[in-house]
């Protein structure tokens, strides 16, 4: 089985990645002001100042303290960032430092990080050394924060957001007109990986399911589906929400996806600081797992099991094997998928000619997060490592299960077997769907 994408970090390369991600993380910030760093947005989110003292905060527990057994920062500012200590809601009434001050945090312990390289066997037996984990670790920590900064910035309000954004591609390369299924034989698939170079707990071990025939959408839902579904009066009529999804409507009196509003006949939508008609032909984005389990009824589909989904993300039915990336080998760039965050929205489906699985699937990598009907449960033989408030405590049935990634992800924190979760009723996230059904031996144009 050909899924683990990454391999052994030289040192010279770990520098180069620690060093890009925080020129990353530095460029999303530039445009803001002092005020917008250091206020809270929304009690969902933390003021982007806990984000980036966190992130220095992370990284010396890592590289630091547990490969040196040594601190290097100060100890009135490290104890503000454990998240479980001080939840989100609570960010805003901590004595957090100013700009001034987090910056300097995050630059001492950058530079003491990188001191400590040359001490380090990288080719050591340590499971935390071995192949880079540790390292790979801390930049998806902070390729992570990154996506969690723009949630945080598409939800403010006030000043507009003015970085430079990248270009997003408009042709679709779509062999078809759209609504179409992809059918998935009934089989034995692998699920999982073995890589510890850079995937979670949560990922591992490898092991096999058997799945039923099911059909798959061959993209995710468009923004054009979607309207027909709220034009259908879809959140005024009960029977396509479940129990739970229907009370959650109920309580929050939502009508629309987040960020969307009517103007005259048509939608319009605010992606970071412009406001402008939705684009008919991109997916859905920022929906609760509610939302698009009523949409897929609606549509006489369902969601995907995670399980579902990976196989039509990974499974190669001439070679046999799961690929780490719908496209093959190649690791994830802005070039294959709307991926790194610069976009700053969603592209047309079909736009990323090469973002196609083996299976025909089209964008399961980037563009939006696909909530998938699985809760965030264990693997079987699942083991915990390296500590267990990254995965193990969250394990459960309170939680939903995402694929895919999105266009604020990082391309080192995506895979085809990367799990995201959430609560269902979450909408923040850049979250979308692809919806399923069980095969019936006929494939059906979607809505």
């Amino acid at each position: 089985m050909n899924n683990s994408p990454d391999q052994a970090l030289s040192v010279d390369a770990v520098v180069e990645l620690l060093t890009e991600a925080r020129a990353r993380t530095l460029h999303l910030i530039a445009p803001l002001s002092d005020d917008d760093l250091t206020r809270q947005h929304d009690p969902l989110m933390s003021p982007i100042v806990w984000d980036l003292g966190h992130i220095a905060h992370f990284e010396e527990v890592w590289l630091i303290e547990r490969l040196r057994g040594g601190a290097d920062g100060s100890e009135g500012l490290r104890g503000m960032y454990n998240p479980f200590e001080n939840p989100r809601k609570m960010r805003d009434t901590l004595q957090l430092p100013s700009m001034h001050e987090c910056m300097d945090y995050m630059a001492r312990i950058r530079r003491a990080a990188l001191d400590g390289l040359t001490h380090l066997d990288l080719a050591s037996p340590d499971p935390l050394l071995r192949d880079g984990f540790v390292f790979r670790l801390v930049l998806q920590h902070e390729y992570q924060h990154n996506e969690t900064i723009l949630q945080t910035l598409q939800l403010k309000h006030g000043e507009p957001y003015r970085a430079l954004r990248a270009f997003l591609p408009s042709e679709s390369h779509l062999p078809f007109e759209g609504g179409e299924m992809v059918r998935v034989p009934g089989g034995t698939y692998p699920i999982g990986t073995l890589d510890r170079s850079a995937a979670y707990d949560n990922e591992r071990p490898t092991f096999e399911v058997e799945l039923d025939p099911f059909q798959i959408d061959a993209t995710p839902v468009t923004n054009q589906a979607f309207a027909h579904f709220l034009d259908e009066g879809g959140y005024e009529r009960a029977e396509f929400w479940s129990d739970a999804g229907w009370a959650w409507l109920r309580e929050s009196g939502e009508a629309c996806p987040m960020y969307w509003e009517r103007a005259g006949e048509t939608w319009q939508v605010r992606v970071m600081d412009r406001v402008d008609q939705i684009v008919p032909t991109a997916p859905v984005c920022h929906i609760t797992y509610w939302e698009a389990e009523a949409y897929s009824r609606f549509a006489g589909k369902r969601l995907p099991t995670e399980y579902e989904w990976e196989v039509a993300a990974s499974w190669d039915p001439a070679a046999k094997e799961a690929r780490p990336y719908p496209w093959g080998d190649r690791r994830p760039s802005s070039a294959l998928a709307n991926l790194d965050s610069l976009s700053f929205g969603t592209a047309p489906v079909g736009s990323y000619r090469e973002n196609v699985s083996p299976l025909g699937c089209y964008g399961m990598i980037g563009d939006v997060w696909e909530w998938t009907s699985s809760d965030f449960t264990a693997y079987p033989n699942f083991e915990m490592f390296p500590y267990p408030e990254y995965s193990e405590i969250f394990l459960g049935d309170e939680y939903k299960v995402l694929r895919g990634g999105s266009w604020a992800t990082r391309p080192g924190a995506i895979r085809n077997t990367f799990r995201n979760w959430d609560y269902p009723i979450r909408r923040q996230i850049f979250s979308g769907l692809r919806c399923a059904r069980d095969d019936s031996g006929k494939v059906t144009d979607g809505i």
